[in-house]
Order: structure tokens, then sequence, then C-alpha cells
């Protein structure tokens, strides 16, 4: 077995655990529920569930990596006390890590395409009809598709085959400072842009009347969801950076920083975005097709266009490699402690298990459009986009945090002192009933609010299968929770 590898300095792990959390949604989801939700009210309550939520669960993985000196496969099992069941979770953290991937690679295939697409100039003074059909087109096209999700695969793997300081540290630290720089420069630009004041206005200015007329616990629900899923919390992908770095700093003040970081690239998307809409007129709250119809409009009309638009979707494209590289990562780490093979060996068996398992979802738009796994309308990345989202990420959140809380897991006393180990923020030890407690159910609300969104939108076709895996998954939990230890 190798010598377990390590990051070489805290500005790496700190933008390795910023780039896993920055990823597609901070830049195509959050401007576009932002905008359905109210604008600034929304973002007001989104920053609050940040910390309440997001932040304590990334510091028990941090501390769970850290201690462990382990993959996600297992950490648990280093951690947890004999004859108890919580390893069972590093199961759940590979297929979570897998699943994740079998989509997001697709997607970062489409920023790929995109920025392509706006680097070679097929968007100047293209007409309104020419933009929508482009990403039509694309999706309609396997070779397409496949190719890019291929380019994706290859190049995440062998970024991580050159080892965690050289290649995964290095790599992602080139990137994320680019991806900072570029978000600002395009964040300057839009802001200067005539009609501009508007958007920013309804982005900043919280509107709380929008928010009485949607209803405040849909707009609190939708920003506990944003909150927590932007994080990528549940499968270990932040548990194995936690696991490469020293004591010389305390977790707790890192996971701020990477909430700030994370909430930084999500609040400079809306200050690019919502600009550039109320100065061309658009509404910023069409949903996903705003990134790859509506952004792609404005800048056909802009001038200096193609250097803008090739430089927002280069800016997507390493938000969504940024996530790549750290989510492969985690598969590499696990397959390793599973097989015990070499970084390099596990990096090329990957390549061809990615590449097989990534199919469905770039075949589901074309060849396997047919299949509609979640009922009338819905696609192949639907089905994998909701195991993770709703399914598995919340789960396996429930389980770290009932792992550092209960007397049968890790327990509280071992979680405290790991996290306040080294310099900097103390973890306040006074929301411990809050953790034990509250946090739980908010969880809970975010997982059962996930089934009810996907069978408002789908029907219930499929309700009795899908609430018998929501079962099971409950009932290891309790298992999990309730076994005793071994005298």
């Amino acid at each position: 077995m190798e010598q377990r590898e390590s990051l070489g300095s805290r500005l790496g792990f700190i933008l390795l655990s910023a780039g896993c959390a920055i990823g597609i949604g901070n830049v195509w989801k959050f401007p576009y529920i932002t905008g359905q939700y109210g604008g600034g009210a929304f973002v007001v309550i989104y920053l609050i569930f940040l910390i309440l939520m997001g932040a304590p669960i990334m510091t028990m993985e941090f501390a769970i990596g850290r201690a462990s000196r382990k993959s996600p496969f297992l950490d648990c099992k280093v951690l947890e006390k004999p004859g108890t069941k919580w390893h069972y979770h590093g199961y759940l953290a590979i297929v979570g890590n897998y699943l994740l991937m079998m989509f997001y690679t697709t997607v970062t295939g489409w920023m790929l395409y995109y920025f392509y697409k706006s680097l070679t100039g097929h968007f100047n003074n293209a007409s309104v009809e020419t933009v929508s059909t482009t990403f039509t087109n694309m999706t309609a096209n396997p070779y397409i598709l496949v190719g890019f999700m291929i380019i994706t695969v290859v190049t995440g793997f062998l970024v991580c085959s050159l080892g965690v300081q050289n290649g995964v540290e290095k790599i992602t630290k080139v990137m994320m400072l680019a991806l900072l720089a570029l978000i600002i420069l395009l964040a300057i630009h839009s802001m200067l842009l005539k009609g501009g004041i508007e958007g920013l206005k309804f982005y900043l200015v919280p509107d709380f009347n929008k928010v009485a007329e949607i209803g405040l616990f849909n707009v609190i629900v939708a920003a506990m969801n944003q909150a927590f899923f932007t994080l990528s919390l549940g499968i270990g992908a932040m548990s194995i950076f936690g696991s490469y770095i020293g004591k010389e700093q305390s977790l707790f003040g890192e996971s701020i920083r990477v909430c700030i970081l994370d909430t930084f690239v999500a609040i400079f998307a809306g200050l690019i975005i919502f600009p550039a809409c109320s100065a061309f007129g658009v509404n910023a709250d069409s949903g996903p097709s705003l990134i790859f119809v509506t952004l792609p409009n404005i800048f056909s009309n802009m001038a200096g266009g193609q250097l803008w638009g090739s430089l927002f979707f280069l800016f997507m494209s390493f938000a969504a490699f940024s996530t790549v590289i750290a989510v492969f990562e985690g598969i590499i780490a696990c397959f390793m402690d599973m097989t015990g093979v070499s970084r390099k060996k596990s990096c090329y068996i990957n390549i061809i298990i990615m590449i097989i398992l990534s199919l469905p979802c770039a075949l589901g738009f074309n060849i396997l459009s047919g299949v509609n796994p979640l009922g009338a309308g819905s696609t192949i990345l639907d089905l994998e986009d909701f195991l993770v989202s709703d399914l598995v990420l919340p789960i396996g959140s429930l389980i770290y945090l009932l792992f550092c809380v209960c007397k049968n897991g890790w327990g509280w006393d071992n979680f405290i002192r790991e996290v306040d180990t080294g310099k900097g923020l103390r973890y306040p030890v006074f929301i411990k009933p809050y953790v034990r407690f509250v946090l739980p159910l908010l969880i809970i609300v975010i997982y059962i609010k996930g089934y009810y969104d996907m069978f408002s939108k789908y029907g219930t076709t499929s309700l009795i299968f899908w609430m018998c895996v929501a079962a099971v998954f409950l009932a290891l939990i309790y298992s999990f929770a309730s076994g005793k230890p071994k005298e």
C-alpha cells in the first residue's frame, strides 16, 4: 500500500474544499432560484441557512477525515466503536460519488462545448432562434455529448493521477484563482452595463412583499435546499480533503472560510447575471435555460460579446472541473482503499468505469430519450440527480451528523476534541442541542421536500417504489444510531 499523501499548504486545502463546493449549482441554479424566490430577501435567508446547516456538517466531514486519515470508504470504520454499523456509510459514499459524476461529467461537457462555441464566434450576432437551437442540437447529438463527456473524464483522472500535491492541489489552485479573477472581472463589466442598476436592486435589495406573495415557508425551504446542496455534503467529498491535512488549524474556522468562498462565487454569479438580464430586458428566473439560452442571447448582442461570452463559459468550465477533480479524488482514494491498487492504476481503471457509467446520461437526451424513469418528460439525468440530491446527500449527511453526536458513534467529545485541535476559531459547544435535535429535523424536512417536489412534477407512477427505497435508508439510519457497541 502506498504511503498516504498530504496537501502542501493550507491555501491548497481551502481552495480544494471550496472547489468541490463551488460548482455548476452556484452559477446555474443559484441565480434563477434567487430570481424565482424574491431576489435579495432570498439571498439573506440563504446566507442564514448556509451558516446554520452547511458549516456544522462540513466541519463534521473535515473532522472525521482528519481523525481517520482514510478515504470516505473507511473513515467511519476507523473511528466507530466495535460492533456498530456506521462503516456501512462507506458504501453509500462511494455509490454517491459515482452517481454524482455519472451526470456531472455530461453537464461539464456542456460547459466545455459552449466555451468552444463562444470562442469560435458561433454566437456572434446570432438570432434568437440560432441561440435557442444550439442547445437542442447539442443534446440531440450523441457524438457531441459522449465526446465532451470523455474529454472531461480523461482530463479529470489524468490530473488526479499526478498525485495530491502535484496534480489535484496544483491544478485546482490555478483553476480556482483564475475562476475568482474571472468572476470579479465579469461582475464589474456586467454592473457597468447601461440599465443594469435595476437588476442590482432586485438582487441586492430585499423585497419582503415578494416573499409574502410566494409564501415565507416556500422561500425558507428553497433557501434551506440551496444552502444544503451547494456544499456537496454527505458523500465524503469534504472528508477526503480533511484526511490530507495536519492538525495545525482548528476546523470550524476552515469550514467558515470555505462557506465564504462558496458564497462569494454564488453572490458574484448573481452580480454577473442580474445586471446583464436587466440591461437587455430579459427575465432572470427562466430556469436552467438561463445559462444556455438567455445568456448567450445577451452576449450575442453585447459589445465585445465574443470575449465576454468566452470568458463566462471558461469560468463555468473551471467551476465544473474543480468539482469533477475533487470528487474524482474521493473516488480514487476509496478505490485504493477497497482494492489496494496504486494511484495511477486506480485512475486508469476508473477512466473506463466512469465513461461506461456516464454513457446513460449522455445518451439519455438522444438515443435513450424514450427512457423516462421518473415519469413522462423525465430523463436519465433527472433520475441520477434525484438519487444524489434528494436521497444520498441528505441521508449521508444525516449519518455523518448522528455519527458525531451519538454515544454509540464517534461521539460528541471525540468530535469536539478533533475539531478544536490547532489554532483558530473554536466550535461553539453551546449549539450542541441544536446540532443533536434541530439539525437532523431540518435535514429530514429537506429529504421529504425532495420527494414532494419530484412527485409534484412527474406524478405518482413510481411513488410506491421510491417510498420503499426511502424507508430502507431510514431503517438503516435507525439501526446505526440505536445499535449497541460491544463491551
